[in-house]
């Protein structure tokens, strides 16, 4: 199977932090992509245009090179660009369609669907190949306007697709959502603003080993 393919997916979406600086950006992700990340999430919601390409684009170059599927946050033009492995959009980013007939039908289309079974649906039915829920806990990473519960994973393995949990996950807390269904947990702040990022993605990482008995 493909690895960029959705369908093998399962781990570790790591998302990166609002950093300014590009040289900064790739030398905190760069250690990261050997340590076991399934997928890469490019999100700066702080840069202009210029700056989000540059920093896609070199991420994108990491990512080849590791065997890590790059997606980006908001931007399927900038994806296609890149020549990256996928996008993820939100309510606001543009049509699902719009975006998979830019991108492909092998490309990794993700949509937020923070807590509806509905969205997930018309997600799915307009061309995503993932969902997203959340946030599960709270948060620092964003404003949480919505909470997503973990009967709503179970619910959501009749789409047929990924599951992605987001929202104020930790290696404690991800345990029981990956138990619930969550194919991947999507990680921002657990990862980078933890004292030891690496111990941090091997501890996410151990949320989807066997529960010792």
């Amino acid at each position: 199977m493909n690895p960029a393919s959705p369908h093998a997916a399962r781990g570790l979406y790591l998302i990166t932090p609002d950093e300014p600086d590009t040289t900064r950006l790739l030398a905190r992700v760069e250690p990261l992509l050997g340590a076991g990340v399934a997928w890469l999430q490019y999100r700066n919601k702080t840069a202009g245009p210029a700056l989000k390409h540059e920093q896609a684009a070199a991420l994108q170059v990491l990512c080849t090179r590791a065997g890590v599927p790059l997606l980006v946050n908001d931007d399927a033009a900038l994806a296609s660009e890149i020549g990256a492995a996928g996008a993820h959009l939100g309510e606001e980013d543009g049509a699902l369609a719009t975006a998979r007939a830019l991108l492909g039908p092998r490309a990794i289309l993700g949509a937020s669907c923070y807590d509806s079974l509905d969205l997930a649906r018309a997600a799915v039915a307009a061309g995503a190949s993932y969902v997203a829920f959340g946030a599960f806990f709270p948060t620092t990473t964003k404003v949480v306007t919505r909470r997503a519960t973990p009967g709503l994973l179970r619910e959501a393995a009749a789409l047929g697709v990924p599951r992605v949990a987001i929202g104020g996950i930790t290696p404690d807390n991800g345990r029981a959502l990956v138990e619930s269904g969550a194919d991947l947990l999507a990680v921002v702040g657990g990862v980078f603003e933890a004292p030891d990022p690496l111990a941090a993605v091997a501890a996410y990482r151990r949320c989807f080993e066997p529960a010792a008995r």
